[in-house]
This record gives structure tokens, sequence and C-alpha cells, in this order.
């Protein structure tokens, strides 16, 4: 069986200007810089990594809200990457997008019944009015909602609430394909874990295929079946959930692991390896391996040549020229999330 989406060096670069009326172009922001990646039918990959590493612009692209600079996006066997027009109408009903922020991606002057039907509206599936609402409160009691709220408007409900009204919308075509893009990251925690249970059932409910981002690692084990690391553009490691979070080989990600807060009085933060400095711009990012200015294992080749992404005895794909050893894993105490 093929896989339902199929990645390959995709590219994204937003260019930098000066001037208002005659703008000259300074240069560009390497948002995404060659990323590639299959999504098998029904399961779940995570994405995650550091603020403005490319998660979210990837993901964009994905789902065509954003133009490829180059690169190929192919959903189901299609190439979908420079479709227009009606063609790309009709692709966008088995693709649909959990936005990370349920405060500003719901319509403040509709009704939460009139956002939900607006996917029947668009690509008029339920034309009739009295079917559309049936179909609409249905949904809503699916994502834990009372249908009788049907005329009230996102103002009344809380970000929970709002977020499951965002997960119905989505819903609503019954994709193939759902991006959740942070689902959580707004919401306060003794609420975050409802919506990622949802997100599980609706993912069974449905037989979805999904890709989650999100920069906690603990919500991504909970979530996803493989993971993605991304840093500046680049994906440095990737594979099944379990042998990236058991045997991390990339130092990137075994800094983020190593940083991740465990409930272990004996393990002091002093004793964890935590990354040091900031992630460089992406409009001048470091030349060769990205990562080798933070590197604590970076080597002259590091700055020369730069790594390509290649099976590893682990289980995952590595991209780094000197990945991290079983003895430097347990030195600098990873321990996977619960």
């Amino acid at each position: 069986m093929s896989a339902l989406v199929e990645v390959r060096d995709l590219v994204k670069h937003f260019p930098l200007s000066r001037g208002i009326v005659f703008q000259r172009r300074m240069g560009e922001v390497r948002a995404v810089d060659g990323v590639s990646f299959d999504i098998e039918r029904g399961e779940t990959l995570g994405i995650v990594g550091e603020t403005g590493c490319g998660k979210s612009t990837t993901a964009r692209m994905v789902m065509r809200l954003l133009e490829p600079t180059a690169g190929e996006v192919r959903f189901d066997g299609q190439d979908i990457t420079h479709l227009k027009g009606a063609r790309l109408k009709a692709i966008r009903r088995d693709m649909q997008m959990v936005f990370q922020d349920p405060y500003s991606s719901l319509n403040p002057r509709k009704t939460i019944g009139s956002i939900i039907a607006e996917p029947f509206v668009i690509h008029r599936t339920e034309r009739d009015k009295a079917a559309r609402k049936r179909a609409v409160q249905e949904l809503m009691e699916t994502v834990g909602l009372n249908p009788e709220h049907y005329n009230r408007f996102p103002h009344e409900f809380s970000g929970g609430q709002r977020q499951r009204i965002g997960v119905a919308r989505a819903l609503a075509l019954k994709p193939k394909l759902l991006i959740a893009d942070e689902p959580v990251s707004a919401l306060d925690v003794s609420i975050q874990a409802q919506v990622l249970n949802l997100l599980r059932d609706m993912q069974r409910q449905f037989g979805l295929t999904v890709v989650f981002i999100a920069h906690d690692l603990s919500v991504v084990r909970h979530m996803c079946d493989r993971v993605a690391v991304m840093y500046l553009g680049k994906i440095v490691e990737i594979g099944p959930g379990d042998a990236l979070y058991g045997q991390p080989r990339h130092p990137y990600t075994g800094a983020l692991l190593a940083a991740v807060p465990v409930p272990d009085p004996s393990r002091r933060a002093s004793d964890r390896r935590l990354l040091s400095g900031d992630v460089p711009g992406p409009a001048n990012p470091p030349s060769a391996c990205r990562f080798h200015t933070r590197c604590p294992k970076a080597q002259q080749r590091c700055s020369i040549e730069e790594p390509l992404l290649a099976e590893h005895d682990s289980g995952t794909q590595v991209a780094c020229h000197f990945p991290l050893t079983p003895l430097e894993i347990d030195e600098i105490g990873v321990r996977s999330p619960a």
C-alpha cells in the first residue's frame, strides 16, 4: 500500500525586502530547506522542534496553504504541489487542519452552528438546511459539545470547548488527513489531556491519518507512531517513537529529551545537559550541519560537509556525522517521557 502523503525535498524561502515604494531584496528566510518524509495511511506522524524550526510552515505547505519554493507534495498518489482552482478545492475535502489558537481561528461574528457547517456550504455536500443542521449537531455531540448550543457564539465557550469546535469543523467532511498544529499549546494544562484524548478517539472513529505538531515531547510520545525532529528547517532524525525516545542518536534529539522535566527528586536540573545558546536565525543559518554551533560533539567536518539522513541500527534515520553512542545516551541522562 502506498503512503497517503509523500513529501520530497520541500523548500520554503521567504524573501527579505527593504524599502516601502521601491523594495529591494536583501536576502531570504530559509524556513524549510529540503524536507522529505512519507506518512502512511492511518498513522500519526509527530513533528517536533524548537520555535522557528519550520514545523508549521511544513504543515501549511502540505495543506497547500503556502506555495512551496521548491519540492513536491503528493497526496493519495496525486501530485498536488501546484494545483489551483477547482482541482485544489476538490483535494481540500480530504485534507483538514486544526489550528493552534482556538481564540483566533473561529469567526467571532458567526454562530457555532454556521462555523461547523461552513465546510458543507463551501463544498456543497449538504444543501438542505435541516439536514445540515442535523449533521452539525451530530458532530457537536461527537466531540463532546451540547447540540443545544448550536446558536451560541465563540466568546460563550471556554478555550477547550473552542478547540472542540475546531475539531468538529475539521471532521465535517470526513477527511483522510488531519493536521493538528500545536492544538493544545494555547490551552490550560488541566484541559490539554481532554483535547488530546478527543483527537485520539476521533482518529480511531474516523480512520484518520494525522500529522501532529508540537514542541512538548511528552505530548508527542502520547500521540504519535513516528516522530520527526526538525532543526532550522531540516529533519535531523525521524523514526518510530519507541526507537527515537529510547535510543536517540542525534545530539539535538538527545538534548531535547534530556531537558524534559521528570518527577524524580534524585535527578537535579544541574545534572542534565541542556542546550546552550539560541537557535541561529533562519535568514543566515550555519553552514553544513546547522546544529554544529550548539553541538557538544561538533568537529571540523560538521562545518564543512552537510550530513544526510541515513538508516541507523537504532531504527531511526539520522542526519549526523557523529551520532550518539549508547554510553553517551546514558551519560546525558535521557529518559523517555511518560
